[in-house]
């Protein structure tokens, strides 16, 4: 296998995901080839590292696994193949503690379903499973023609050759990451609403000055809430428009929370998370006409500069100043 892919899926319990960078930096001491996949994964080019150390990938991710335990006593899936789209895939299929590797791409992708493929959501599997195309090896048999006809040129295209186990992306090192999380632990079960909610609205302050300052949005916000059994739930909700305002990002944590009626859950911990990072000069924002709302805004801007001279803790809503 000349190009060698590792996707390592690190088991990291939810408040545990700030091991996520010394993890990848335990990657590094293998190939400066590392992009960081949060919350929990990242990819490795291996292709200097098996020349060097003599070492093929099944030994260098057994070296990995051993070390990630060792040191960090986290266990990982490892995925290993020629190309980061059948790593990935390896990697869903691999148990933990083991690592699986790709070395015939077209027997293991054969009997895959087709919405296992990268690129192919839930919309597009319906589409083709309708005309038979289920698995990734009918669409591979498939002529390209047929997949342009119903996916339109590009997208067929692509698709017939990730079918075909092609990919030609690349790993990226130092890849801008496309989420940013936050925790909160309490130091006893807690069971009070007004506390849990005094929680969320420290995640989303934190998460917005935090996506204001490195002059990002995020497009969706991911709450998981983590109970006294060690049981996690855990609720997704798409914004109306990719923001960092932190009174929006408020309001729709604090749906989110409503939404799981907890009434008298033992809650040990919560985290947030902001997905779909983008640009924020990428993104368009609608013009509101809303006077509290730019007065919010500009308070906002004010607050962070603020920060940004004094302190992380110079100015913080008063409902947390305690």
């Amino acid at each position: 296998m000349s190009d060698v892919i590792l996707h390592v899926r690190f088991r990291l319990e939810p408040q545990c995901e700030a091991l996520l960078p010394q993890l990848i930096g335990l990657l590094g001491q293998f190939t400066p080839v590392v992009q960081a996949e949060p919350p929990d994964a990242a990819l490795a080019d291996l292709r200097g590292a098996v020349r060097y150390f003599g070492r093929g990938p099944a030994e260098l991710a057994a070296i990995i696994r051993v070390r990630a335990l060792a040191l960090y006593g986290v266990d990982c899936a490892i995925g290993a193949g020629p190309n980061p789209m059948l790593a990935r895939m390896a990697a869903r299929c691999a148990e933990p503690g083991t690592t699986l590797l790709v070395t015939d791409p077209e027997d293991f992708l054969r009997g895959r379903p087709v919405g296992a493929l990268d690129g192919v959501g839930r919309a597009t599997a319906r589409t083709l499973c309708a005309y038979g195309l289920d698995t990734a090896g009918r669409v591979a048999d498939a002529p390209p023609a047929v997949l342009q006809r119903i996916l339109g040129a590009r997208a067929g295209r692509d698709l017939w050759e990730r079918a075909r186990g092609t990919d030609r992306t690349r790993v990226v090192p130092n890849a801008a990451a496309r989420s940013a999380a936050a925790e909160r632990a309490f130091p006893r079960d807690e069971l009070d609403r007004d506390r849990q909610r005094r929680a969320l609205l420290s995640l989303a302050q934190e998460l917005g000055a935090r996506m204001r300052a490195e002059a990002q949005v995020c497009r969706a916000l991911t709450l998981t809430v983590r109970y006294a059994d060690r049981s996690t739930t855990t609720r997704t909700r798409t914004l109306r428009e990719p923001t960092a305002h932190s009174a929006t990002l408020t309001s729709a944590v604090y749906a989110l929370h409503d939404g799981l009626a907890l009434q008298r859950a033992r809650v040990r911990g919560v985290t947030l998370r902001a997905e779909g990072l983008t640009p924020a000069e990428q993104a368009a924002r609608q013009l509101s006409l809303d006077p509290a709302d730019e007065k919010s805004r500009r308070l906002e801007q004010a607050a962070d500069r603020a920060r940004a001279r004094f302190g992380p803790g110079a100015v913080v809503p008063g409902s947390l100043a305690a």
